[in-house]
């Protein structure tokens, strides 16, 4: 057998059948304003635009000191207004707070200003304390009982298809279009995978929340996936939590952060992101450390080629059509490094300069 070499546009052009995306929770890091968070959302947007990445989501949460962004439909139109190419959505809009009409009119809206760049991603958590789920329910928890009649209906009216005998039948979801967003149901268990095949929509795993268990859930969605108008085919999307350096050593030293940050969380501490100051001062216990190290499972962390690696077994896995990736460290330069290597180390923007799609 004679041996041929593979040459590094090959290795590039079989790497970049891989879709990677962001997710972007917009984190503020202590020392810094809410309004610097979300000015920082946009410049990474635009830096991930030309990195080579394919989406960018943005999360909703409430009431969080950690977190700038409670509106992701408000933002998005931000972000989508300075970028062109990169496909623009939220990682979610969380659904049960709100009139499935409304949001459907919203994401018609976007969708007219944007054709073809706008993904919608639809969460069922509260995005918050039980308290400001009460407040955002004007003292009523609404929950997520009614979850797959609102999910139905917000297709339905994104699509015009309610049946003819439908009371509202002949309501219009405004701007109309011969475009619309993509639709995505996101989980970390298997609720949402299970209602996602069942309405024969797209689904995203939030590995990030949920490390464990989810490679059945995706696989199972797979399984009893019922195609369509929409979607004739099954489409999974991962989202993992990534930091990526230059050395194992540098790595580990930002995931300092997100490790207090978590444990924070859990302590029920309101409080920014911590810096990198704040995190490698922090007199953590020796509970602490346990809790950080159960925690750590959660995150993928190293080098280029470490990161890479990973990724490919988590998506194989997974059996993940695309990957996307959350970075949180201690400072915002850091951050928009490790989504530098990370497209590096894919080919991410060679794809883009060789007409990859």
């Amino acid at each position: 057998m004679v041996w041929e070499p593979v040459s590094l546009r090959e290795i590039r052009t079989e790497m970049a059948n891989l879709r990677i995306s962001v997710l972007d929770q917009s984190p503020i890091i202590s020392g810094h304003t809410p309004a610097e968070a979300v000015r920082e959302t946009i410049r990474l947007a635009q830096a991930a635009e030309k990195l080579g990445f394919h989406r960018y989501w943005l999360a909703e949460h409430h009431s969080i000191a950690a977190l700038a962004d409670p509106c992701p439909e408000i933002l998005a139109a931000r972000v989508a207004a300075a970028t062109s190419t990169i496909r623009v959505g939220t990682g979610g809009v969380l659904l049960p707070y709100y009139s499935p009409f409304k949001v459907a009119e919203q994401f018609r809206m976007l969708e007219a200003l944007y054709p073809g760049r706008i993904d919608l991603g639809i969460g069922r958590a509260p995005g918050g304390d039980q308290v400001t789920a009460l407040a955002m329910g004007e003292g009523r928890y609404t929950g997520a009982e009614n979850f797959p009649e609102q999910v139905q209906y917000l297709v339905a009216y994104l699509d015009d298809a309610l049946p003819a005998g439908h009371p509202f039948s002949k309501v219009r979801v405004m701007p109309a279009g011969t475009t619309a967003p993509q639709v995505w149901l996101l989980g970390s268990s298997d609720y949402s995978g299970a209602l996602a095949a069942q309405l024969g929509l797209r689904f995203a795993f939030a590995h990030f929340i949920s490390a464990q268990g989810g490679d059945t859930v995706m696989r199972e969605f797979r399984r009893r996936f019922q195609p369509s108008s929409r979607e004739p085919e099954a489409r999974a999307l991962l989202c993992v939590f990534v930091i990526c350096a230059e050395s194992m050593e540098q790595a580990d030293e930002l995931s300092a952060s997100i490790a207090l940050r978590r444990l924070n969380t859990e302590q029920g501490i309101n409080a920014p992101i911590p810096n990198h100051e704040e995190a490698r001062n922090y007199p953590y216990t020796d509970g602490d450390r346990r809790r950080v190290a159960y925690h750590r499972h959660r995150v993928v962390l190293g080098t280029p080629t470490v990161v890479r690696d990973r990724l490919q077994q988590l998506r194989e896995a997974y059996d993940a059509d695309e990957l996307m990736v959350i970075t949180i460290t201690g400072d915002y330069a850091s951050r928009l490094r490790s989504y530098e290597l990370i497209a590096d180390v894919f080919g991410l923007s060679h794809a883009v300069q060789d007409g990859a799609p």
